[in-house]
């Protein structure tokens, strides 16, 4: 009953949330947003090979006679972990829109530099340096947990985020130098906590 009623409009709501507010956000950088000056621009590799894989993946787990497609009809079908999941999602998308926010029109799609950049560290960047990607790849977890069979695009996602995240840091590091090493050395990259807990250790 949860799952047909509670659940599905958390689903939508979490996810329409987050796409209207990229598509907004997206149309208003592109409108009055500061110019890019210089950039990575070859975040659409990532993303195709992300697709690509992700056909691959989900084409493995349809096929027939598969025991990885008998797992995927079975698997996080629980009430139990269909409430986690559902709080996760909720949790990640309120972190996530809140990092968009906070991160305003220094956003882009690609690794790049904006006239008169400004770093952020506030906020959520003072809790994993990449707070949206950290906030989106908890959704996806919670999702996953939610609808059997989408932890393929939680595993491609990772991969394609950590090829974004190499060409965004070496850039701010070219542009910003000392201070974003400081700052990387000083917050986790994208597990909240994990260097208090290397320092704990």
């Amino acid at each position: 009953m949860l799952y047909s009623t509670v659940i599905p409009i958390i689903f939508l709501f979490c996810w329409g949330a987050f796409f209207l507010t990229w598509i907004t956000g997206a149309l208003y950088n592109f409108l009055r947003g500061p110019k890019i000056i210089r950039g990575r621009m070859n975040s659409w590799r990532w993303l195709l090979i992300g697709i690509i894989a992700i056909l691959l993946v989900q084409f493995a787990i349809n096929a027939p006679n598969n025991a990885v497609a008998l797992w995927s009809q079975v698997a996080l079908n629980a009430t139990e972990l269909q409430v986690i999941g559902a709080i996760l999602l909720i949790a990640a998308t309120l972190f996530t829109l809140w990092s968009r926010l906070v991160l305003g029109t220094m956003w882009s799609s690609a690794a790049a530099v904006k006239s008169n950049h400004q770093l952020r560290t506030g906020g959520p960047y003072r809790i994993t340096r990449h707070p949206i990607y950290t906030g989106m790849l908890g959704m996806l977890a919670g999702t996953s947990l939610i609808l059997a069979g989408v932890w393929p695009v939680l595993l491609i996602s990772v991969v394609i985020f950590l090829g974004k995240i190499s060409s965004e840091e070496r850039l701010m590091a070219e542009q910003f130098g000392e201070q974003y090493l400081e700052y990387k050395n000083r917050v986790p990259q994208l597990v909240p906590g994990l260097y208090l807990r290397k320092k704990v250790n």
